[in-house]
């Protein structure tokens, strides 16, 4: 899997993926903080809710990702299981891939995925990915994903506006 001999100018592209996962992994640890909707956690870095659960009232592919990957970063398995059960798959998988991709960066070996096990293995899990997000979408009663649809800062936006929140019995 890691060919021996490359230039590090033609490996620029492993180092970045290297960085790519230590900035998120950074901010999922240290800046956000999950949502207790289950999803709707990447709304803190300033990005809109998703477009399917807005428009739809019902969860994408992808929605909830985020909030499991932070909830992960901070330790909290059954969370991020809850939030999307492929995150923390995914986030491995992403963490082997960048230490892998670091450690042929600076050996100077290129981190090869042109392999058939590797397209086969990635195929497999696009159609699984994609049939789960489709079930989900089909399944998933509509009024609780519009009750957890979160806001900026992670905000429940399941209240109506201008109702103020009753504070917890002493």
């Amino acid at each position: 899997m890691l060919e021996p001999g490359y230039p590090r100018k033609r490996l620029a592209g492993q180092l970045t993926w290297s960085i790519l996962w230590l900035a998120v992994t950074v901010l999922g640890a240290f800046f956000l903080k999950s949502s207790t909707a289950g999803h709707g956690t990447h709304t803190q870095l300033g990005l809109p809710s998703c477009p399917t659960v807005l428009l739809f009232g019902r969860l994408c592919p992808g929605c909830g990702l985020t909030t499991s990957w932070t909830s992960l970063l901070h330790g909290d398995w059954a969370a991020s299981l809850h939030a999307h059960p492929f995150g923390p798959l995914l986030y491995l998988v992403f963490t082997f891939s960048a230490v892998l991709s670091m450690f042929g960066y600076v050996t100077s070996c290129k981190f090869d995925t042109n392999k058939r096990w590797i397209t086969v293995a990635t195929s497999v899990f696009a159609v699984v990915f994609i049939a789960f997000g489709v079930w989900r979408f089909v399944y998933e009663p509509p009024s609780s994903s519009l009750a957890r649809v979160a806001g900026p800062r992670g905000t429940d936006r399941s209240e109506p506006p201008g109702v103020p929140k009753e504070d917890p019995p002493r």
